[in-house]
């Protein structure tokens, strides 16, 4: 069985693509390249291997473009990428497939946004325990947890930091510790290193008095 190109013409809002119709009533938006790939002309006559690796090749390089749309929102690991390519209506094999270009292209490459995920909490204030939350929401392999977290500073002194500065060098009564204490803790901090950092607090710092 055969299909046949009755009309291939340039698509009048992207002249990077042509408009292919064919006589079983398929209509394709094709790129350039893929006309060059498959010799396509009007009247151009396919066969069944060729129009389902064509069919196949449209879909790849349309989720290409999606991928790449969505990426210029906000940077996002390999797995994180091919879900929502799945969640916007690609094939699960297509997805996997642009996921794959995407990391051989470095549009994607996963080391990096875990070190960048790590800064970025880091910077805000989080323990490790919230950090490798994140690291595992995100879809980042647990192989590149270990470099990614080997920046971070040390964790007694970060929620020493932390707690410095909700309590603005006042001194806290117990339900106030007790609640800032748990503020940490839903930041990811450890108990041990809450406790070090509040004994260091109530034991080192000069408090206000004047009120």
């Amino acid at each position: 069985m055969s299909v046949k190109i009755t009309k291939l013409a340039s698509s009048p809002k992207d002249p990077t693509t042509c408009r292919a119709e064919f006589d079983d009533g398929e209509k394709l938006t094709v790129t350039a390249a893929l006309v060059a790939d498959y010799s396509l002309y009007t009247g151009c006559v396919l066969d069944t291997g060729a129009y389902s690796a064509l069919k196949k090749d449209v879909d790849i390089s349309s989720a290409k473009t999606r991928a790449l749309r969505i990426l210029g929102k906000r940077q996002m690991s390999r797995r994180e990428i091919t879900e929502r390519l799945k969640q916007k209506g690609e094939k699960e094999d297509t997805a996997h497939i642009v996921a794959d270009w995407l990391v051989k292209i470095g549009a994607v490459d996963d080391k990096e946004y875990a070190a960048s995920i790590v800064r970025h909490y880091m910077f805000i204030g989080y323990g490790m325990m919230r950090i490798r939350d994140e690291l595992y929401r995100r879809g980042i392999d647990r192989e590149l947890w270990e470099e990614a977290l080997a920046q971070l500073p040390d964790m007694e002194e970060a929620a020493y930091k932390a707690l410095k500065k909700k309590l603005k060098g006042k001194k806290p009564d117990k339900e106030e510790l007790v609640r800032v204490n748990a503020g940490l803790y839903r930041r990811g901090f450890k108990w041990d290193e809450i406790r070090a950092a509040a004994e260091r607090y109530m034991n080192t710092e000069d408090f206000d008095t004047d009120e």
